[in-house]
């Protein structure tokens, strides 16, 4: 299966974001740590939630779709705290159940992740906290095996402000014996969606939304099952607009929230783009050729390395020249390849990529080599004259919820064959 993608102007219409893929895997994790009936709405449709959907099947969470996009969670409390291998190594999310199944269980034992691939992204930030909390580790190739007879409060201070870190020691220390505080927390949405959810279940959580959590642990009979509504997915909305801008048009970019986004948006803005809040979303207004910036991805509020595969592929049709500067995962230039192939002027030095725009993109047979730089390939080919044919399309699926679909209804020529 490949997407094919040809030159489209004028994209007119709403479209409406789904739920946040980053967010809706670590509530599903959230699961483990109280018996019952949890029910998930404005859940995305995408293979990475098929995937934690057999994950936590294997603990002995069963799992039932209601509907594209609801999800009903249920277990009794009798939960195996060992993720195999065969489904661990297919989504990196999936050490998130590491925090849960130690504060409920006492131990866990996982494989160690896979997803895409960014160069080396350790869990030694997670190890760190948890040990302070009591927890002991043996970590090899395989995988971790962990264990905490007396999980207990304690002051742990991120030197990175890392989201998986952040989200287990969060969840950790919701059934941890006294207070933990997490300095130098992310800050990003999708945990204030992960702490809310965890609020209405029974947590004692104060900080939300700030770099300093603290949370005061409870006793496992006062945490329940709860109803969930995920938060939307503004990478997902970032790439709507992304197309609009390269493309050209006037797009409703429905459940898109300005404020989960205010750095993209003035990028965006910077470039040429007209973005304007409505009601329940933003309105997107691109009539002319994009103008170069340059920009860093730094932790939340700023420019998340999610947005820049998306930034650099418009910037490869921006009148001027624009450097982009990766300062979170080095490893991730890796599509830059694939740009060149459809005739993108971009030169790699170290961390920054310097992208000199070019009038027009040339269509031609291209790999997605991870969720966010299949997509922004994507947005790309509807710059490109004659057809961009897209192959590795399942890092795609794993991430968007239905992207030619909801593009195509936009007036894009895009199509799956």
């Amino acid at each position: 299966m490949h997407i094919v993608v040809a030159r489209s102007e004028n994209l007119r219409g709403i479209v409406t974001v789904p739920g946040a893929k980053n967010s809706v895997l670590k509530l599903m994790a959230a699961t483990l740590l109280a018996p019952g009936r949890y029910r998930l709405t404005n859940v995305p449709d995408i293979a990475d939630v098929d995937t934690m959907c057999e994950l936590l099947s294997a603990m002995g969470v069963s799992s039932t779709r209601v509907g594209t996009h609801e999800l009903v969670l249920e277990h009794s409390g009798d939960i195996v705290p060992v993720a195999p291998f065969e489904l661990v190594d297919r989504i990196r999310a999936s050490i998130n159940v590491l925090g849960p199944l130690l504060a409920r269980f006492g131990r866990a034992n996982i494989a160690m992740p896979g997803g895409d691939d960014f160069g080396s992204r350790p869990i030694d930030l997670h190890v760190m906290g948890l040990e302070k909390m009591g927890a002991t580790f043996d970590l090899d190739r395989d995988g971790v095996r962990a264990t905490a007879s007396d999980l207990h409060g304690a002051h742990v201070e991120l030197p990175f402000p890392s989201v998986g870190a952040t989200e287990n020691i969060l969840m950790a220390a919701v059934l941890a014996r006294g207070v933990t505080t997490i300095d130098n927390a992310a800050r990003e949405p999708e945990i204030g969606d992960l702490c809310s959810m965890l609020v209405d279940m029974g947590a004692k959580i104060s900080g939300i939304g700030s770099d300093q959590l603290e949370i005061t642990g409870i006793s496992p009979d006062e945490l329940r099952a709860v109803d969930h509504a995920v938060v939307s997915d503004r990478v997902q909305a970032a790439t709507y607009i992304a197309a609009v801008a390269v493309a050209r048009g006037d797009v409703v970019v429905a459940g898109a929230r300005a404020e989960h986004m205010e750095m993209l948006v003035t990028r965006f803005s910077e470039m040429g783009v007209d973005i304007t809040p409505v009601e329940g979303g933003l309105r997107v207004v691109s009539t002319r050729r994009l103008t170069s910036i340059d920009f860093s991805t730094l932790p939340y509020p700023g420019i998340a390395t999610d947005y820049k595969p998306l930034l650099v592929g418009m910037l490869a049709v921006a009148e001027g020249v624009g450097v982009a500067t990766e300062n979170l995962y080095p490893g991730r230039f890796r599509y830059v390849d694939e740009l060149v192939k459809l005739g993108a002027n971009v030169r790699i030095e170290g961390h920054h990529a310097i992208v000199r725009g070019v009038d027009t993109l040339v269509g031609a047979p291209v790999s997605a080599p991870d969720i966010r730089a299949g997509a922004a390939l994507v947005v790309a080919g509807l710059a490109a004259e004659g057809e961009t044919v897209i192959s590795n399309v399942h890092h795609i699926d794993r991430g968007y919820d239905d992207l030619v679909g909801r593009l195509a209804a936009l007036g894009a020529d895009v199509s799956r064959r």
